[in-house]
């Protein structure tokens, strides 16, 4: 009779084995990505919403993985993120979590407030990061800039860290007038110079900066002392960058924007496009702003 386990061979379907290699770095906290903020070390994100392409992103090196509401359209074939229910980013912050504590468990884990889970009131608000944090989450994302300022505060008192999102704001993209780059002329900068000041002061400690042009960014990022901008189209100049993985993975639905790179083409594998992708933000090769910016 044979007695091999699966604790000796592995687990079926292609599963995580159950154990791992020890983790090669501490686990991320908020004090050590403003460590690396202070030191000039860029700061790396990439989505995720699966259980093992978070163990693999882990073990690549990533500081943040974000469960964004972008899984709408990459895994659910919506047009928008504006389907996404907080029942679906509680379902895929849990199966990123479990894949995370599965592995290494070291990167920090952001999970989206998806559209109309924050808008109501901060009690509503509250309700749905708890739900999150509940899930696994770190930290949750909240998208724009005015009117999130005192959600932001009132989340940020009771203990829940938050990003905040400014430029295109994919969940408000219909009132935008669809994919565009945001900042442009000097009244609209001004707006984005107003609310991430806005979104600092009431204690974000993240902000992603979406389509927005690169001098812009950079200046904004040079303005905020404890709030680290991560960008997407958003030039070198930030503290970080993120993107989509399966964008930079080469196998979206669609046609790749402006400031996405294909990892995939050269690395061979998933994890080696991953760790290309950290090479190549920390190395400041990765974007290059006559290429992936406005």
């Amino acid at each position: 009779m044979n007695t091999t386990t699966a604790s000796t061979t592995g687990t079926p379907y292609g599963t995580i084995p159950p154990a791992s290699p020890m983790p090669q770095r501490k686990p991320i906290s908020l004090p050590r990505l403003a460590q690396m903020r202070e030191a000039g070390e860029k700061i790396t994100m990439i989505t995720a919403y699966d259980a093992t392409y978070a163990a693999v992103a882990d073990a690549a090196g990533i500081e943040c993985i974000l469960v964004g509401d972008s899984l709408g359209m990459v895994c659910q074939g919506l047009h928008s993120t504006v389907g996404v229910s907080l029942d679906d980013m509680a379902y895929h912050t849990e199966c990123v979590a479990r894949g995370l504590h599965r592995a290494q468990a070291t990167a920090w884990l952001i999970s989206d407030l998806p559209y109309g889970s924050y808008a109501e009131s901060k009690e509503q608000a509250m309700r749905s990061a708890s739900r999150l944090m509940q899930a696994g989450a770190h930290m949750i994302k909240l998208e724009g800039g005015g009117w999130t300022a005192p959600i932001v505060q009132f989340l940020v008192e009771r203990g829940v860290p938050v990003c905040a999102h400014l430029g295109l704001t994919p969940q408000t993209v219909h009132a935008l007038g669809g994919y565009r780059v945001q900042g442009r002329d000097e009244m609209a900068a001004a707006t984005l110079r107003r609310q991430a000041a806005e979104l600092q002061e009431a204690g974000a400690s993240m902000l992603v900066l979406e389509m927005v042009p690169a001098e812009l960014s950079r200046s904004l990022t040079q303005a905020l002392a404890t709030c680290h901008t991560i960008g997407i189209g958003a030039g070198s100049g930030t503290a970080g960058q993120v993107l989509v993985m399966h964008d930079m993975l080469g196998v979206n639905l669609g046609k790749n924007p402006k400031f996405v790179r294909n990892f995939m083409q050269d690395a061979g594998s998933v994890r080696g496009a991953i760790e290309a992708y950290v090479r190549a933000v920390k190395s400041g090769e990765f974007p290059d702003d006559q290429v992936h910016a406005w």
